[in-house]
């Protein structure tokens, strides 16, 4: 009889250590992985930018990069009127979506 009650207590470890692999399994799958590919997507972009791309800031702002420095890009928002943003505000998600047609 005590042979059995070790038997089921081992058993039960087993699963639970199964359980929480699928656990995080699952996390890995579903939020780690989806946001490591992201961040390595706007990175991508944020290396290929150049001047006379159309481009959104994270802030909303469109434009027109001007000028592209080390990590300042100046972008053109009008005619003739020029603001300095750092090369992190340029946003992929919302470009991407905003001239997805052109």
């Amino acid at each position: 009889m005590f042979q059995d009650v070790l038997l089921l207590q081992g058993s039960a470890g087993t699963f639970n250590l199964l359980f929480f692999g699928a656990m995080f399994l699952i996390i890995y799958l579903f939020m780690i992985r989806p946001q490591s590919k992201r961040q390595n997507e706007q990175k991508k972009f944020m290396a290929a930018l150049e001047k006379g791309d159309d481009v959104v800031t994270s802030s909303g702002i469109l434009g027109k990069i001007n000028k592209v420095e080390d990590e300042i890009i100046t972008l053109e928002v009008g005619s003739k009127t020029y603001i300095r943003v750092t090369r992190n505000a340029i946003s992929k998600e919302m470009t991407d979506s905003l001239y997805a047609d052109q």
